[in-house]
């Protein structure tokens, strides 16, 4: 064969090259991919089989060159169309094309309960005011919850009708959920000694009916403070000013005399905003026994103790008569806070 044979020859490798380039190119789906493979690299048909072929007519001394060019541009269209047919495998597995000039869907985003909101925020508060926040188990023994906070065994405070007693072992002293966060209070003064300034918040548990300003479970808010000199002055300062803290504006604060076992006096807590006084908890100052009880001297230091309930802080900030609200998990409520 001449070299114009081969000339031709070469020449149609590069069509063929080119050609296949272009229709990989265009194609858009499996389908098309499927009918340039067969164009170009069918068994039976394809354009390189032909081209196989007419190497045989190429004189002797050309079949070497004209060999070596077919292998290349066999590999090629082969490595084309093997490319092809990856590039749209991943493109099925990855799902249908994302279109970048469509306006994008809204990730629904929520956001702290208002109970949560209000807890940290009064950690917050009372963190400015020198108080360290501190946890404590929610099932607790007899000792924490009653009798360390002189309550004797006779109390009424202690009735089964009024807490929630649990199941123990038979001869194993009764536990019971925790009736209030004063227990976070005794176990935090059996470890340390004064000075003493403390915040504990955290659910509690009473056999309330649930109604518009109470349910069986709840949250309070408790401080304790324990240092030589402490008065009821101290406790009301404290108190005013984490209510025009949270509130916001001057609220005023009102002691009514009451009584708890663990507080000598003790007083009702009201707080006086926009115009409506409005119970908030009780405080008082801590009990010598209390003191005495976790190894405390009562000639040498005194203190304050108070408790509020989370849910009606929240709710006296929030304008919500119902503190059930908090907890009927309706979205259009929550999502106002």
């Amino acid at each position: 064969m001449s070299a114009a044979t081969l000339e031709s020859f070469l020449a149609e490798l590069d069509r063929l090259r080119a050609d296949s380039e272009a229709a990989v190119a265009a194609a858009r789906d499996a389908a098309a991919v499927e009918a340039a493979r067969v164009e170009f690299a069918g068994a039976k048909s394809g354009r390189l089989k032909a081209i196989q072929k007419a190497l045989g007519g190429l004189a002797a001394a050309d079949k070497p060159a004209g060999g070596r060019h077919f292998n290349e541009a066999k590999a090629a269209v082969t490595e084309l169309l093997a490319a092809a047919q990856a590039r749209l495998a991943v493109a099925a597995a990855a799902g249908p094309p994302i279109d970048v000039t469509l306006p994008g869907s809204a990730v629904p985003l929520g956001h702290l309960h208002p109970i949560t909101q209000t807890i940290r925020r009064v950690q917050e508060i009372m963190g400015r005011l020198g108080f360290e926040s501190v946890d404590g188990p929610e099932v607790e023994d007899q000792w924490h919850n009653f009798e360390a906070l002189a309550i004797p065994a006779e109390h009424p405070a202690r009735d089964p009708l009024d807490n929630f007693y649990l199941a123990v072992a038979r001869g194993a002293d009764p536990l019971l959920l925790r009736s209030q966060t004063s227990t976070v209070q005794i176990r935090v003064m059996e470890a340390r000694r004064p000075p003493l300034r403390i915040v504990s918040l955290g659910r509690v548990y009473r056999p309330d009916t649930a109604d518009a300003t109470h349910y069986p479970m709840f949250h309070q808010v408790e401080g304790l403070l324990v240092e030589p000199g402490t008065t009821m002055a101290h406790l009301k300062s404290v108190l005013r000013l984490f209510a025009s803290s949270f509130l916001g504006g001057d609220v005023h604060v009102r002691f009514r005399p009451s009584f708890f076992p663990f507080t000598e006096p003790s007083v009702e807590v009201d707080m006086e905003w926009g115009g409506r006084w409005v119970e908030m908890g009780g405080a008082g100052m801590v009990d010598p026994a209390v003191l005495a009880a976790v190894g405390y001297d009562p000639a040498e230091v005194s203190g304050f103790a108070f408790g509020l309930g989370v849910e009606r802080i929240a709710a006296r900030r929030y304008g919500v008569a119902d503190i059930r609200d908090f907890y009927r998990n309706d979205v259009r409520f929550l999502r106002q806070f």
